[in-house]
């Protein structure tokens, strides 16, 4: 029997944002794709505030510095959404 080995870190390499997708490259060859509405601060920034982004630790999270916006790659990988969009979600 053969499987794949957990990776414990995952990292992320590049970030791409779009009009409505947050697409995040993984060093182990992963891309991630969200809805943008996960992140409401992403969502409502202009589009030069978007791109504003850097990496975290070892690219371990994403930071908008202009936007103050922080999303982890672990909690991407669990599917975690802004808390703020969720506010929307329940009205």
């Amino acid at each position: 029997m053969s499987y794949l080995p957990l990776v414990a870190n995952p990292r992320a390499s590049e970030v791409k944002v779009t009009a409505d997708e947050l697409i995040v490259y993984l060093a182990d060859g992963r891309t991630l794709s969200v809805p943008l509405t996960w992140f409401p601060r992403l969502l409502e920034a202009p589009e030069e505030k978007r791109q504003g982004w850097i990496l975290l630790g070892d690219g371990e999270g994403i930071h908008w510095p202009d936007i103050d916006e922080d999303v982890s790659i672990p909690g991407l990988l669990r599917g975690e959404a802004a808390p703020s969009a969720l506010v929307g979600l329940l009205r």
